[in-house]
């Protein structure tokens, strides 16, 4: 009877870790991209993509250096890129490492040949030291997943 007990409580524990655990999925909005420009050599569809077809997304410099700044400002970087593939690049997420690395992108689809850039912001609030931080893109590139990164040195002003 105690085993049972135990091996119900057991279970329910796992069914609530399971649960919490979940994350909501981000859905696009369907107005904005088609989904004709998702053609990603590596699926499971079966279509044979042209090499050269498609998305290739080149960036000048993938990492940015802030230098020596001050406990509390906020700095920012474009990472420029262009899209050297054959086919429309599309950008589903772009996330930072913690709060305090903030990234914004285009919605709209990048054209082959276009430019484009990914806007980051870090406010350098409570750190101290050397700092490094990163960006998690997704993209219907492949290999689908880039990280652009950030490394500052924050100074802590003396105190009066």
């Amino acid at each position: 009877m105690k085993t049972r007990s135990i091996t119900n409580l057991m279970a329910c524990a796992l069914l609530l870790m399971t649960v919490s655990c979940r994350q909501e999925e981000k859905k696009l909005d369907a107005s904005k991209i088609s989904t004709d420009v998702i053609n990603v050599p590596a699926t499971a569809s079966g279509i044979a993509v042209t090499p050269g077809a498609a998305p290739l997304m080149v960036f000048k410099e993938e990492k940015h250096d802030f230098g020596r700044i001050t406990q509390g400002e906020k700095v920012s970087y474009s990472f420029v890129f262009k899209n050297t593939g054959g086919s429309d690049l599309v950008i589903s997420s772009a996330q930072g490492s913690c709060g305090c690395t903030v990234p914004s992108y285009a919605k709209e689809p990048v054209k082959a040949g276009q430019e484009s850039k990914i806007d980051v912001v870090f406010d350098s609030g409570g750190k101290s030291g050397l700092v490094e931080k990163t960006v998690t893109l997704v993209t219907n590139c492949n290999p689908s997943t880039r990280t652009l990164t950030i490394t500052s040195t924050i100074i802590v002003p003396e105190e009066k």
